[in-house]
């Protein structure tokens, strides 16, 4: 006959059968070895997963993602209220500075996943994005140089700003920001070294080719854009200089309407151009980053990004955090792009070189 033992027994030292009696826990589970799953595990796995945002570098994990999309899909981010959507495309070349933030934190948190996350992550779409531009693509050749600078009109030193101008020795010179006061004295610093030029409101335009069918643009109630075309040796070059709005943040965020409905007038004469050479030259206000300046960066490339050597930030002067001052280019390509040495304007002058290819046969 053969023996069963009880599941629920145990041998004693002396041989007797020993029942061994499962504890419970506190909501009268059995709790211990070999026992089914009760509902309390259930619902401890169910928290715990409901947790994992508390447990250490969980939220520098997924603040490193969220910047990471960010400026990799900024173009397709959704138009915020109070053109939030511009103001973050803008400074968007800033947005490298998270990385070390998201590191540290992660690093105090004692979360060395989350930090090798908050590295490589953010890192590699930034570079995707933004990479390009830190590469050196100038080159010495170029037929044509452009120069534009805002001026300021409160400018304490016309005298100095002009010296410094003329020694970039561009062929053609864009000057945003003139006055009644100070324009008189630009045109005559400018008048031996330049033969040709056009002023007209705040905005002018200085050439050592001739200069035709120049004329203001209706962009605003007073002049702040004008239109010419350069008569250069390698063909007819038609060129804009334009002095947007200002921007502002405030309170109801970033207030660009007038600077936006400015554009959308500019952009309409840019499209109706009969020229095929176009340059855009000025204070744009705005970054070829925002997505308000579409209008002309759709038809138009931007020198600085085609042939410049980083972001060629311009303003403030003193410490350059953005690019808000333009040279745009359409049917022809860029050589090269720079920012001139500071003036004593709150904007630094920008320049670039021009190849011109030969008008098509008609």
């Amino acid at each position: 006959m053969t023996a069963t033992t009880r599941p629920d027994l145990a041998s004693a030292p002396d041989g007797t059968a020993a029942q061994t009696i499962p504890s419970t826990g506190a909501d009268g589970t059995a709790v211990g070895p070999g026992r089914a799953p009760g509902p309390s595990d259930h619902a401890a796995d169910a928290g715990s997963r409901l947790r994992w945002w508390r447990r250490p570098g969980a939220a520098v994990t997924g603040c490193s993602v969220l910047v990471a999309v960010s400026v990799a899909g900024h173009g397709l981010l959704p138009r915020l209220p109070g053109r939030l959507s511009s103001l973050a495309e803008t400074l968007m070349p800033w947005s490298a500075l998270a990385v070390p933030v998201l590191v540290a934190a992660a690093l105090l948190r004692r979360a060395p996943v989350a930090a090798a996350v908050a590295l490589v992550v953010p890192a590699v779409a930034w570079l995707t994005v933004f990479g390009g531009a830190l590469a050196d693509k100038t080159s010495p050749s170029g037929d044509l140089t452009l120069v534009s600078h805002n001026v300021n009109q409160a400018n304490p030193d016309p005298g100095g700003t002009v010296r410094s101008l003329l020694a970039a020795g561009a062929d053609v010179l864009a000057l945003e920001e003139l006055s009644p006061a100070t324009a008189p004295a630009y045109e005559q610093a400018l008048a031996e070294a330049y033969p040709y030029h056009f002023y007209q409101g705040t905005v002018g335009l200085w050439s050592v080719h001739p200069l035709r069918d120049a004329r203001a643009v209706p962009i605003m109630p007073w002049t702040r854009a004008m239109r010419a075309t350069v008569d250069a040796p390698g063909g007819r070059l038609a060129v804009y200089v334009a002095h947007l709005p200002s921007v502002r943040v405030g309170p109801a965020g970033f207030t660009a309407g007038a600077r936006d409905e400015a554009l959308g007038l500019l952009a309409a004469e840019v499209r109706a151009e009969p020229v095929r050479r176009v340059v855009v030259m000025g204070d744009l206000n705005g970054s070829t980053d925002d997505r308000a300046l579409r209008p002309l960066t759709d038809r138009l490339v931007s020198a600085q990004a085609a042939a410049g050597a980083g972001f060629g930030f311009t303003w403030p002067a003193r410490l350059p955090a953005v690019r808000i001052d333009q040279i745009l280019l359409g049917g022809v390509r860029a050589a090269s792009a720079w920012t001139l040495p500071a003036t004593a304007s709150d904007h630094l002058p920008v320049a670039a070189r021009i190849h011109l290819s030969p008008d098509p046969a008609p």
